[in-house]
């Protein structure tokens, strides 16, 4: 292991200039005019992964973008490890807001960034070369390992599932590791034991048949813009509470004990709002900030337009309204129950002057992984020696949907190990990596796979 750690710490500069290429491809899956770009990141994919010395490398057609996948199974009577990683990225829009070129990655404050930095190249990249210091040292591991690496998680991952179904025998393993998720801060690890689940809907409401002069109709036709607002505006009370029927007749509570095991994680609200830009914060009365952030399900509106939006003034008033609106969801809730109660909830409120259209997104399940696992025990003592302080347990308020099929699907829990810091910027412009929480994250890996087997 020691050999491993060394080898790592003179290979910094080499890292940075191999992320650097790797984050240079613009592989943004929502993107069509990106499929090229796509592919390319697939076999980048492949090459590093081979580079490191895995064996059975393949770039896997699937209806969609393709799947990496690479093993190396060679020692009896240890675990077998899935590593998961995305290498899609988000869109890079607003493009003005970037410090750079979002696919020029330059380093800043110690921080790598570029988009794809924090998510999930960045953290994909660290499991690689994790691997590779082991295996260029000593020539073996002391785990068998199995990649999966897929090129549309960020659009819900629709051509996973039906591989992973497909491909049971060639992905058997004793547990996942993903990391795409955070620690709390800047030499404070974490390990992510819980992630909410997802339901995603476009409402329309459609009024006229055009849309009309807001002085000769207004006051007599109404306007779709406005009974959209009303009725998204139903969805909660003034304390925060969600108004669907339904809505929260799954949900775990949170035990007492697991309001104590999350308070232990330092959290200030003051700081919260300053990085944020804020003056108060806001949501369901009753829990503290970090629990509605993780372990409480929500409904928020994601966008909204209607009309005329363009410079100068238009009078009119619209024939159709529009909102994106998602749910975050906590166990025992289920994605699919929760969009019909949802559209139910809106179709039944909506006047006779509109007609409602709803169109369903991707969705996923909540997950969450039990403390007492022994890979979890393993990991906490390598992030503990590798960034000398002591592991917080938290639930991620984000979704990971893949999670919910390596359990339903291949029958594993998922171990995750996050090494984004929350300034990370992820999904925004000038996302990055913290390079120092970067070099140990790689280090505490190495360590991760030894104690697996200690």
């Amino acid at each position: 292991m020691q050999q491993a750690l060394s080898f790592i710490r003179s290979s910094r500069e080499k890292y940075i200039e191999e992320l650097k290429d790797y984050l240079s491809i613009p592989s943004i899956s929502s993107d069509p005019d990106r499929m090229d770009a796509m592919v390319d990141c697939a076999d980048h994919t492949a090459a590093l992964l081979k580079r490191a010395g895995m064996e059975n490398v393949k770039v896997n057609k699937t209806a969609g973008h393709p799947v990496v996948t690479g093993d190396w199974l060679h020692v009896e009577d240890s675990p077998t490890v899935l590593i998961y990683g995305h290498f899609d990225v988000q869109p890079v829009d607003p493009l003005d807001l970037w410090e750079k070129d979002p696919f020029t990655a330059h380093i800043k404050n110690d921080r790598l960034i570029a988009r794809g930095t924090a998510d999930d190249k960045g953290q994909l990249f660290m499991h690689i070369k994790a691997l590779e210091a082991i295996l260029k040292t000593t020539g073996r591991l002391p785990i068998n390992v199995r990649f999966v690496c897929e090129g549309e998680e960020e659009i819900g991952s629709p051509s996973l599932p039906g591989f992973l179904r497909s491909n049971r025998d060639q992905l058997k393993a004793d547990i996942a590791v993903v990391s795409d998720s955070s620690m709390l801060d800047e030499g404070m690890p974490a390990i992510t034991y819980g992630l909410r689940g997802l339901t995603y809907l476009e409402i329309e409401l459609i009024g006229p048949n055009r849309d009309l002069h807001s002085g000769t109709y207004g006051g007599a036709v109404a306007n779709p813009a406005e009974i959209l607002a009303r009725l998204l505006a139903e969805v909660k009370d003034e304390k925060g509470r969600i108004r669907i029927p339904g809505f929260y007749d799954r949900v775990v509570d949170l035990s007492d004990d697991e309001r104590k095991l999350l308070a232990k994680a330092p959290h200030d609200d003051g700081k919260y709002m300053a990085d944020l830009g804020v003056d108060e914060l806001w949501g369901e009365a009753g829990y503290t900030t970090p629990e509605r952030a993780s372990a409480r399900p929500t409904f928020e509106i994601n966008g909204i337009w209607s009309g005329f939006t363009g410079t100068g003034a238009k009078t009119v008033l619209p024939s159709r309204a529009f909102a994106k609106i998602s749910s975050r969801l906590v166990p025992n809730q289920d994605p699919d129950e929760i969009i019909e109660l949802t559209e139910k909830f809106f179709v039944e409120r909506a006047p006779k002057s509109v007609k409602v259209n709803l169109t369903r997104f991707h969705g996923g399940h909540p997950v969450v992984t039990a403390l007492d696992s022994p890979y979890i025990k393993a990991a906490e003592l390598a992030l503990s020696e590798s960034f000398k302080h002591e592991v917080y347990f938290i639930r991620e308020g984000g979704s990971i949907p893949i999670v919910a099929d390596f359990k339903t699907i291949l029958g594993l829990d998922t171990l995750l190990l996050g090494f984004s810091l929350p300034d990370a910027r992820t999904h925004s412009p000038n996302e990055n990596i913290h390079l120092p929480t970067f070099f140990t994250g790689i280090e505490s890996l190495v360590r991760t796979w030894f104690y697996f087997v200690k």
